[in-house]
């Protein structure tokens, strides 16, 4: 019993595992933003190539 306590306190008291905690919460926030900004820069995409598409099409009628 002794040795699993001593390995719980070593385990509390190094911060590899903290560290690595918040190196996923920042990816993970990391990727949220990226997937929010290029769902934005294709929405705005596909808006000006409708528009574009939609005057060309009819300039040539």
């Amino acid at each position: 019993m002794r040795t699993f306590t001593e390995a719980v306190v070593n385990f509390i008291n190094r911060e590899d595992g903290p560290t690595a905690v918040e190196y996923a919460v920042m990816l993970a926030l990391i990727i949220v933003v990226c997937l929010a900004a290029i769902t934005t820069l294709g929405q705005n995409a596909n808006t000006t190539f409708t528009t574009v598409g939609t005057k060309i099409g009819s300039a040539s009628s």
